[in-house]
Parts: C-alpha cells; structure tokens; sequence
C-alpha cells in the first residue's frame, strides 16, 4: 500500500470514528481521535502488525476499540490523554503566544487602518471625518480607554493635534501606503507617551487603567492560587505512590487488590501529569512577575528622565522627547502583553481541572485514608534525603559517564529523560513513577541522561541500560498516557507530539528511515568586507605616495584644437517617419432665394387698355 492510500485510509477511519462517537451523544476532536488510533495499534494487546495492510476485520476491530476507548466515561486513562490534548493544542511558548496576540489585534484593527490609508479625502467635511477616524484608530490600537468615552477621545485628540495638527492631513494623504501605515505606528507610540506623561503628572489619564498596580494584585494572587492547585495535585501523587508501594509489596493478591492497583497507577498517571503541566505555568507565571518588575522599575526611571527633560518648559525639541514618549508606550505594551499572558494561563489551569473529575469518583478520599493508616506518606524532597547518602562511584564504571553536581557545568539544566522518573523503578514495579535523585548520580548513556531513585536502581540499568529503555517504550506501549507524560515521542515514530499531530499520518505502515537528503553551504557565510584599494607591497605603496605628492603641485588643464574636434563617436537615436494622411477637398452646398414674381392683370379687365401690374416676393439673400 503507498503512502497516499494509507493515509487515505486513516483518514476515512478516524472520519467513522467520529462519527460514531458522534451519534452516541459524544463530541471529540480529529486530533484525539488520531492519538486513540495509534494507542490502540501500538498496543501490542490488541496484535496490530504494523509491517502489513490492514484488513476489513482489522478496521472494524480497529474502529470498535477505539470507540469503547473514547465512549468510556470512568476511564482515568482517557481523562489523562484529554488532559494532554487540550494542553499541547492550547499552550506554547511565551514568545508564540504573544505573536499570536499581536497577530489578532492587528487583524481586528486592519479594517480601519485600511480605511485611514485608502482614504481619498479632499473636502473640509471629509478632512474631518478621516481625523476623527485616526484618532479612534489610535485609542482602539493603545488599548488606552474606549473610543466611545468622550473624555478619551478629547485627551487623545489633544495629544495628537499637539504632534499632528489636522493642517498636515493633506501631506499624510500623499504618502504612499506603506509610509501611511507606519507613520499611524509611530502616532500611536507618541501620542500613548503623551497620555501616560500627563496621567502620571495629574493632567488627565483618569479613564487609564492603571496596569502595574493591577499587575502587582493579579500576579501574586494567581500564583498563589496556581501553587495551591500543585499542592493538591502532589499531595494525591504522594498518597497514590504510598498506597501502590504498600498494595505492590503484599503477596497473593486478590482479583479485587489488582484492579485496585491498576486504578491506583492510572490516577498517579494523571495526577503527574497535571502535575507536571501546572509546574510549566507556574514557572511562566514567575517570568511574568520578573518581567513586570523589571517594566516597573524602567518605566519609572523613563518618566524620571522625561520630566527633567521637559521641565517647565513651554516648548521642547521633538528630537528630545519623542524618543521618551515612545519608550513609554513601548514598556505600557509591556504591561498589556504581561495581562493577556497571565489571563491565558489562568484560563489554560481552569480547563485542566475537569480532567481530574473521575478520581473523586473512583478514588474517594473517605476509601483512601483508611488504606494509609499506618503508612508513611513521604514527598519527593523526603525522599530525596532518605538516598541523601546514597552515591554511584564512578571508578566502577569504567565504560559509562556519571556526572556529578559538583563536576558538571550546569547540573541542573540537563535533559533528563523521562521527565526526571526513575526508569528501573518504572520496569520493576510495573509502572510505579518515582522521582530520581540527582546527587546519586547520572548517567550518560549515548548522549542521552538517566536518573535514578537510588543507587540499587541506578546500578542496576547501568548493567543493562539498552534492555531498561526497550521495557520501558514496551509499557508505554500498554499506557498510552506515558507516551507524553514521559516524553517518549522519538521512541515512536508514529506517536508524534499532539500539536504536530495531523488526522492523516501514518498509523499502520512501518515508518521509513532512510530517505535522500542534500545540503548547500553558502560560499561566504559572513558578508566579504574586500578593500580594492588594499596593497601588500611596500614599494606599491611608495610609488603610490610619489605620485601622489607630485600630483599636489601639478595643475591639470585640457584644450581642444581644429584637429581633435568631432573626433569623438556620437550616436543618435530617431523616430522613424510615421504615415500620415490628410483630407483637402470638402464637399459644400449654398441655398439661393428662388425667384417669386407674380403678374397681375393678364386676363384682361373691362377696359380696353390693359393694366398689368408685376409682384416681385422674391426674398432677399441675407433673410435666407
């Protein structure tokens, strides 16, 4: 089967899928439905062979798992696989998110900077109506007030009629697009500047939120409440690993321990994994508070500078205060960005909470603390200092890395696979997830680091490392949820990262790994800086500096004599004669009076001499 119908065919799986669910009352995306796809052919329960096509039985099997899978209202493994979708489809960098915010501002403001741009104004009434459309454009892109508040729109139309006197309309109207645009850019900067100078001098600014007090309330109270949540979170983690160790350790257990025990792995499953995903946010919440200390403090010291500049002075250099003015806008975006980041933040933990809806449920607290009665409830940090003492010696290992706090640069920033769990622990108790302790030691094992929750652990996959990891991509093979929760994506080729996932990806085709490739290097990768004028060769140079101290003393003069002239070569370029045609003869036409005489008398009269009288009517030429 090629490629293309492969994918054809996930394509159409996933689509049923769907639509299945759909019928049955239960929405779900592509994206989820896809990773359920590769869940249930990766398990090697259900005997999926990825190095042939599919049969008809092979899909139906295929869409009835994954069905069952994703209609299951209980299950924890379900819940913690949504948790993971949601956070991968929604989270990102700090940098991406706020590109993606300026990227939706810009769009929703296109339409009336389009409109200020396009503008074809010409009459006094249209002149003023392109005016006061500028200045809402300028509220609207400062974020400073509504452009519907009257008292907004007075301070904002007084700043800029100070920078940008509405006389100066036909010279923005000149200017082509791209200057237009960018000339509303740096309006915006100086005239935000100018408001916030005169709020913090008392001079209006009173419909200006003030951002850094508002910052200075949210940020502590969010992440207070965002560490509440953690605790919570590894409070559950800590009693579910207590309670796996006592059950783990027992003998003979009945059918009702064992799916007591399996329950128990796939709650510390999602608990770990909100765990996890709440430690990420916290440490983008604690940025925010480092950046808007750091905003404060320049913002402060910026308008410091400002007023010494200005003073009281009646009229300031713009070369002198501009640049202030838009530094203040710049460190005021600042802020604004800082709001919309943590607003995000708060958004993505309040979503994460209902993935955790079913352990209430199916782990009350009231069936858990009888369980723990008697036992030893210990964290991470406890049990940290229990193997304090516990150390690898590396004289032991002649062929394997260990490092070490006190010999490695940067210790703590290592990568440590499987998000910081112990993978002997993970194999030997049948997916228990123990947190490693770095003083131990860890290993380096093919530029890849291990780390271990003890020193019997951490012995043991030294002997057989190779063997651990294949155990450990084979259990994840069985739990889906470990795929993300211990960051085993280069391990599967077909379980790639839920935001780079697609519906049609190759799910039952045994991936390629060999495929041609080809690179260009760039001649000069750095921009050649090649003097001409440069000389190595010191006589060169002296005979240059000769030349030139003659020439100082020399005068140059140029004539023309009867034999040079018209020496010289001239072309000429003309246009070749064109037809042409003309008319001379023209038809013309004239209208005469016609001749209207009239004879009276003719018939004769009863006299005998006659009398004939003669009538001329005819008209004359000019009455024609």
């Amino acid at each position: 089967m090629s490629r293309a119908q492969a994918e054809s065919v996930i394509k159409n799986i996933i689509r049923e899928i769907g639509q299945e669910c759909g019928a049955k009352g239960q929405a779900v995306s592509e994206t989820l439905v896809a990773f359920m796809v590769k869940a249930v052919v990766l398990d090697p329960r259900n005997q999926f062979n990825v190095d042939r096509t599919l049969t008809k039985s092979d899909v139906q099997k295929l869409i009835k798992l994954c069905v069952d899978r994703l209609l299951d209202p209980k299950s924890l493994s379900l819940d913690t696989i949504k948790m993971q979708v949601y956070f991968d489809m929604n989270y990102t960098s700090r940098g991406e998110f706020l590109d993606e915010h300026r990227r939706v501002l810009e769009s929703r403001l296109a339409p009336v900077s389009r409109e200020i741009t396009d503008s074809r104004a010409r009459t006094r009434e249209e002149l003023e109506s392109l005016y006061r459309k500028t200045v809402s454009f300028l509220v609207l892109r400062s974020g400073l007030g509504s452009p519907t508040d009257i008292t907004t729109v007075r301070e904002t139309t007084a700043a800029l009629q100070s920078v940008f006197p509405q006389s100066e309309l036909s010279t923005f109207l000149s200017l082509n697009k791209r200057d237009k645009e960018r000339q509303l850019n740096e309006l915006t900067m100086i005239v935000t500047g100018i408001r916030l100078f005169n709020k913090d001098c008392g001079k209006g600014g009173d419909c200006i939120d003030d951002l850094p007090a508002i910052l200075n309330e949210a940020v502590p109270a969010t992440c207070k409440h965002i560490e509440s949540e953690l605790q919570d979170s590894q409070q559950l983690a800590y009693s579910y690993t207590a309670l796996i160790e006592k059950l783990d350790s027992k003998d003979n257990l009945g059918r009702d321990h064992e799916i007591h025990l399996h329950l128990l792995k796939k709650a510390l499953y999602n608990v770990r994994q909100h765990e996890a995903f709440l430690q990420m946010i916290v440490s983008d919440v604690i940025t925010c508070a480092q950046q808007v200390e750091k905003l404060q403090k320049e913002l402060g010291a910026r308008m410091e500078q400002l007023k010494s500049t200005v003073k009281a002075k009646t009229a300031v250099p713009t070369a002198q205060v501009f640049p202030h003015f838009i530094a203040l806008s710049n460190y005021w975006s600042g802020f604004q960005d800082e709001m919309v980041l943590l607003s995000i933040l708060s958004n993505i933990v309040t979503h994460l909470r209902p993935f955790q809806g079913n352990l209430s449920e199916l782990l009350p607290q009231r069936d858990i603390e009888p369980l723990l009665e008697g036992e030893e409830v210990r964290s991470d940090e406890e049990r940290m200092k229990g193997t304090a003492g516990e150390r690898i010696n590396p004289s032991e290992y002649k062929k394997q890395d260990w490092l070490f706090p006190e010999t490695t640069v940067n210790f703590d920033r290592l990568p440590l696979q499987y998000r910081g769990i112990c993978g002997y622990t993970l194999v030997e108790k049948d997916g228990l997830l123990l947190s490693g302790n770095p003083s131990i030691g860890i290993l380096k094992h093919k530029e890849k680091y291990y780390i271990f929750s003890s020193k019997v652990a951490a012995c043991a996959f030294a002997a057989n490392p190779d063997e651990y990891i294949a155990l450990i991509a084979e259990k994840a093979k069985q739990c889906a949820e470990l795929i993300q929760l211990l960051e085993l994506h280069h391990q599967f080729a077909s379980a790639s990262h839920y935001s780079e996932a697609k519906a049609g990806d190759m799910l039952m085709v045994k991936p390629i790994t060999k495929s041609d490739s080809s690179t260009q290097t760039d001649t000069h990768i750095v921009e050649p800086n090649i003097v001409k004028s440069y000389e190595w060769n010191e006589w060169e140079l002296r005979r240059k500096a000769i030349k030139l101290a003659n020439l100082r003393t020399k005068v140059t003069r140029s004539m023309q004599t009867n034999l040079s002239h018209m020496r010289r070569d001239n072309i000429s370029q003309v246009y070749l004669p064109k037809e042409a045609g003309s008319q001379t003869k023209k038809h013309g036409a004239s209208s005469v009076p016609k001749p209207q005489i009239y004879l009276a008398g003719l018939r004769g009269h009863m006299s005998k001499t006659p009398h004939i009288v003669q009538t001329n009517l005819t008209r004359a030429v000019d009455e024609s």
